[in-house]
């Protein structure tokens, strides 16, 4: 184990180094100076004050529309991470790679191991690594949406650095490489059988297993991405885990259906939260203090993000976010004028983040 003194000088180093915005409510320094970037994304960060030695690290993606920070404010992480005892990793997109702010999730040239926006956020990882001593063994990966299918990349090209990801109103990997086929797979069409879906995360890298844990959020009432997203997701990862198709429990939380799927050796490996009625976003639980609604962050009154946390063994049961100053709500999206066919359907692709 380092020397307090150790963590203490590595911290108000990266502290130092690091630009804070001057946004009342962006809790996040921005991170520079990781090693490669040819995803062209910037990075955001969030260290809590009291940072243990071999922190855990959480990485954080929004989802179309969305900045990091709003997203963060939004989901509460970087609250629980001052409570918990970790640090959050937010990758932002920028309106040069994707008009809408979207993680180009379906983009050969960006979802492949060590390409991208990929290999961007895999330097971003390893740089908080090695400048802040992180355990490497609990390094984790969630997202929404855009964001969400993002997770699904960096969980399937690089499954030996993740303990566990969370995917929230997202695709499962390596699903479509065209916009055209985006669209579809977001609509619920065309969608391919389990051995296929194992095979394409499989065929990601060189990695024979263990295999990253997997939590899977959707809401019933999706219309943005298909709630039959969440049960390929769920193929997906099945073989890769060697469970069957029933869940080992299946029980009621927070007045929502959640089902367990666990190993030959009992430990849980994939869930699935249901969140009957709800539509495109985060589920959030406001009441509570766990985060705060706004645009595709939705007040149902259960907690993905503290939910979540416990599923990875970064916060025991119970635990929510400690409160702060409410912040914003983030802007509805704005709509764009109706103009000639043509107009509509680029509208339509630069709302679903399929076009640049």
């Amino acid at each position: 184990m380092r020397p307090l003194s150790d963590t203490i000088a590595r911290l108000a180093a990266f502290r130092a180094a690091a630009t804070r915005t001057n946004s009342a409510f962006d809790h996040l320094a921005e991170l520079t100076g990781f090693e490669s970037n040819p995803g062209n994304l910037k990075a955001r960060v969030h260290v809590p004050t009291d940072l243990p030695d071999n922190a855990p690290l959480v990485v954080v993606l929004h989802g179309c529309t969305q900045t990091a920070s709003e997203y963060d404010v939004g989901s509460g992480w970087s609250q629980l991470a001052d409570s918990q005892g970790f640090v959050v990793l937010l990758p932002e997109q920028q309106r040069a790679n994707n008009a809408n702010l979207c993680f180009n999730w379906f983009v050969p040239g960006d979802t492949g191991r060590d390409l991208g926006e990929a290999q961007s956020i895999r330097a971003m990882i390893e740089k908080l690594v090695v400048d802040l001593g992180l355990d490497r063994r609990r390094i984790f990966v969630t997202g929404l949406s855009a964001g969400g299918a993002m997770a699904s990349v960096m969980l399937a090209t690089y499954p030996e650095v993740f303990a566990g990801g969370a995917i929230v109103a997202g695709l499962p990997y390596g699903v479509a490489s065209t916009v055209p086929e985006a669209f579809d797979r977001m609509r619920g069409h065309g969608g391919q059988d389990a051995d296929r879906l194992e095979s394409l995360v499989r065929g990601a890298s060189n990695h024979a297993g263990p295999w990253p844990t997997v939590s899977i959020w959707h809401g019933s009432a999706d219309n943005t991405v298909s709630p039959s997203n969440g049960e390929a997701i769920l193929d997906q990862w099945r073989g890769l885990h060697g469970v069957g198709l029933r869940p080992a429990r299946s029980e009621v939380v927070d007045g929502y259906p959640h089902e367990v799927w666990c190993n030959r050796q009992g430990r849980p490996v994939i869930e699935r939260y249901t969140i009957t009625g709800m539509s495109h976003g985060t589920p959030l639980d406001v009441t509570n203090g766990d985060g705060v609604s706004g645009a595709y962050m939705l007040d149902v009154g259960i907690s993905s993000t503290r939910h979540i946390a416990r599923f990875w063994g970064l916060a025991p049961a119970g635990t929510s976010a400690p409160r702060r100053k409410p912040a914003a709500a983030a802007p509805e999206p704005v709509a764009e004028p109706v103009g000639p066919i043509t107009q509509v359907i680029e509208t339509a692709l630069r709302r679903a983040g399929l076009m640049r």
